[in-house]
């Protein structure tokens, strides 16, 4: 496997988890008029850092896609979270059935951004 293997990987890949992040603030969007909200300001709080992560994501892969650096650290450094965040999923074991994919495509991208670039 070559560099441009796990480049192109990391592109479709942040890309992906930035379009899954969006499709979770939409849900937030939505359920803030549909649902009894308690905390308001904390709901902004996650929606705005949801589009702001997404925005990062998707300019990560924007760094891949265009064979610069800059998007690499923050895309290995994002992922790095992502895993630790399933590590507690899997130990409290109550959301063991997003634990799964969670680590699944964090490790795939991790790996990819990881060895996606070369000096």
């Amino acid at each position: 496997m070559n560099t441009d293997f796990f480049r192109r990987a990391a592109v479709i890949l942040l890309r992906l988890e930035a379009l899954i992040i969006l499709g979770l603030v939409g849900y937030l969007f939505i359920a803030s008029f549909t649902s009894d909200i308690t905390h308001s300001s904390a709901l902004i709080g996650e929606i705005v850092f949801g589009i702001a992560g997404a925005l990062g994501l998707y300019v990560a892969s924007k760094g891949f896609a265009a064979g610069k650096s800059y998007g690499r650290a923050p895309a290995v450094l994002a992922n790095a979270i992502a895993l630790g965040v399933a590590y507690f999923m899997f130990s409290g074991g109550d959301v063991t059935f997003l634990a799964i994919p969670l680590t699944l495509i964090a490790g795939a991208t991790f790996i990819a951004a990881l060895f996606g670039y070369k000096e």
